[in-house]
């Protein structure tokens, strides 16, 4: 009997596979995001020696303005790669949340007709 009950209780806290699928494109986007970002401020010290070597100092307001307006996406990138990583967190919150309230449900079904609260009658 105790193997039964250990056999059932081992059931009911399976998780299934679909519940645990990663979130792969998620992922890749996030990726996708931070290494634009990275690119972006590479792509800014390119264009600042560039700019430098050509025209010299003489660059310097045209290289201001480049400067902010590529920080400026570079940001959004990163905050978007960021923004993807919160969506994977709050997607695995959700599922472990779907888990336990399967669990709570199947356990209070489980339960013995005698100890289930009984409606009172009002008269």
């Amino acid at each position: 009997m105790a193997t039964e009950n250990s056999d059932k209780r081992f059931h009911l806290e399976e998780v299934r596979d679909e519940d645990l699928e990663p979130y792969v494109t998620l992922r890749y986007i996030a990726r996708l995001f931070k290494i634009l970002a990275i690119l972006m401020v590479v792509m800014l010290i390119g264009e600042v020696i560039t700019g430098f070597v050509t025209e010299g100092t003489g660059a310097l307001m045209t290289l201001i303005g480049e400067a902010t307006k590529l920080l400026v996406i570079a940001g959004l990138m990163w905050g978007g790669g960021d923004i993807t990583i919160l969506l994977i967190d709050a997607g695995h919150d959700l599922r472990v949340a779907r888990i336990l309230l399967g669990r709570i449900n199947s356990a209070m079904h489980n339960e013995p007709v005698e100890e289930k609260p009984r409606p009172v009658a009002r008269g």
